[in-house]
């Protein structure tokens, strides 16, 4: 007969075998479940953090709302949380942060009432609420927001965002001050800034740039006196640079000024010895030809070349700074150009600029031996009149005009002493500003869409550029540029692109690219 008492004890023995390998597993699983971390305090749907030393990264899975106070760190990190993705309720209170990761609160899809009260902020980056599409309510109240472009985000979120928001208020800068950031408007910041950016480098000295458009192209000509030349410039679509488009052969070559007359393509060529030329440029050979020779004993030593038209008729004037020389005004009359007018003789002239002062042509000489000089056209006489002269500007290089909301100004620049802007009042031209300008040659207005700068070469020191500033009526420091030895700028817009030439005396001709900058980005 068999023994079913060592039947039953075999089967205990399972039974017990299976209870503890079941009691084993439900502790592991349970071990495995997150605790509350240290500083936190859980109950059954939330947590709450004081005095702890960084974000946590493991909660009880039931915990959906999870506050932090008076928190020892001072930055949340990104993706903080992406390992309670279920949260709906994240609170920090009475925290100091010094950074706010774009990406800390990456994953909360649940999110729906995130406070940062009290937090000491002064901003928070862009996208922060990003893929938070669930909030409701967001609280900042008590923090000191500065309100600069780093936060224009902030407001464009505001008026596009299905969350409401506590009135807060801007702690800075003083436009803003005091203000509320729930009543601001996108336009209420002017967060665009310009920098011209080093483009291109051109291995040749040159004295003067101009820039022209023929045959709807743009071109640049540099007078280049080393190597005797006019050198063109076309800009390249495809390469997108600046390449050769052709040359002019002279002799110590200061001004290469281009002027188009019924679609015609004239060079002015200006050279120290040898005299000068026009040239006339062939379509049929493609190339330049010269058609005229201009009187050397009128110009002896030009050092300036102005291109304008009256009443249809085209004219061009040629600065003469030689002791025997004169200042001369040229005609073209359809076949080639004469001389039309011999303006003051031997005063060494050394630049003239042509501008309209209030709708009625007018020159302005700048001489080494005089001040600048004002002359009038008579339209009964068809010739220039001399109208008044610019008192307490003595030693005055060159002078160039521009418009600010129709507004004449004048750059006047001095080799010694100071340079100034002027801004003409109706009878005379009154001083607006000074720069120290020791060394300098150059002082160009140059204009760039809605931007006036005044770009102020040294033979000394760097290139000052400066930016027009209208609530103030006057030029700030905007940047500095490296160019030896600056003689002249100027601008060319070609395929949305705008671009600052400056030739260079004594070093490399530089090509400069205008560039837009948001500071809100």
């Amino acid at each position: 007969m068999g023994r079913p008492g060592r039947g039953w004890r075999g089967g205990w023995t399972v039974l017990m075998w299976v209870a503890a390998v079941c009691l084993v597993l439900t502790d592991g699983r349970r071990s495995r479940q997150p605790r509350c971390p240290v500083g936190c305090t859980c109950t059954k749907d939330n947590a709450l953090c004081e005095n702890v030393r960084s974000v946590p990264h493991t909660f009880p899975s039931d915990v959906v709302s999870l506050s932090f106070v008076k928190s020892g760190f001072n930055e949340i990190s990104g993706a903080s949380f992406v390992h309670t993705p279920n949260l709906q309720l994240l609170l920090f209170t009475a925290n100091s942060f010094d950074l706010i990761d774009e990406d800390a609160f990456m994953g909360l899809a649940h999110l729906e009432y995130l406070s940062l009260a009290y937090n000491n902020l002064e901003t928070l980056p862009k996208d922060v609420f990003r893929g938070m599409d669930a909030l409701t309510k967001v609280d900042l109240r008590g923090n000191n927001l500065i309100c600069d472009c780093k936060l224009k985000w902030l407001v464009e979120w505001i008026h596009h965002t299905n969350a409401t928001l506590d009135q807060i208020y801007c702690s800075g800068p003083p436009i803003h001050q005091g203000k509320k950031i729930n009543d601001l408007l996108p336009h209420s910041f002017d967060c665009i800034t310009t920098e011209f950016a080093s483009y291109q480098l051109l291995r040749f000295e040159s004295i003067s740039v101009e820039t022209f458009t023929f045959g709807n192209e743009q071109y640049v000509v540099f007078a280049q006196p080393f190597a005797g030349t006019c050198n063109f410039l076309e800009w390249d679509h495809v390469e997108m640079t600046f390449r050769t488009y052709d040359t002019i052969q002279s002799t110590s070559t200061v001004v290469c000024k281009p002027m188009v007359i019924d679609n015609q393509l004239f060079v002015i060529v200006a050279q120290l010895f040898g005299g000068s030329h026009i040239y006339k440029r062939d379509s049929s050979a493609n190339k330049f030809i010269k058609i005229q020779d201009i009187d050397i004993l009128r110009i002896r030593k030009p050092n300036d070349i102005e291109t304008f038209v009256i009443d249809g008729e085209s004219f061009f004037v040629i600065a003469d700074s030689s002791k025997a020389g004169s200042t001369t005004v040229y005609k073209w009359n359809g076949i080639g150009f004469y001389s039309h007018q011999s303006l003051h003789p031997w005063y060494r002239d050394t630049d003239v600029e042509y501008l309209e002062i209030s709708n009625k042509p007018h020159l302005i000489l700048s001489s080494s031996s005089q001040r600048p000089v004002v002359y009038q056209w008579n339209r009964s006489q068809k010739k220039f009149d001399r109208r008044t002269d610019i008192p307490d500007m003595e030693d005055v290089f060159s002078i160039k005009h521009f418009r600010v909301k129709g507004e004449l100004f004048i750059c006047l620049t001095r080799y010694i002493g100071d340079s100034r802007v002027m801004r003409w009042d109706g009878a005379m031209f009154k001083e607006v500003q000074t720069f120290p300008s020791r060394g300098s040659m150059v002082f160009q207005p140059v204009s760039v869409g809605k931007w006036q700068y005044a770009i102020l070469g040294s033979d000394y020191s760097l290139t000052q550029v400066y930016q027009w500033d209208a609530k103030r009526g006057q030029f700030v420091p905007s940047q500095e540029l490296s160019i030896q030895a600056p003689r002249g700028f100027s601008v060319v817009s070609v395929d949305n692109r705008v671009f600052l030439l400056a030739s260079s005396f004594k070093g490399k001709t530089q090509i400069y690219e205008h560039l837009m900058i948001d500071l809100s980005d």
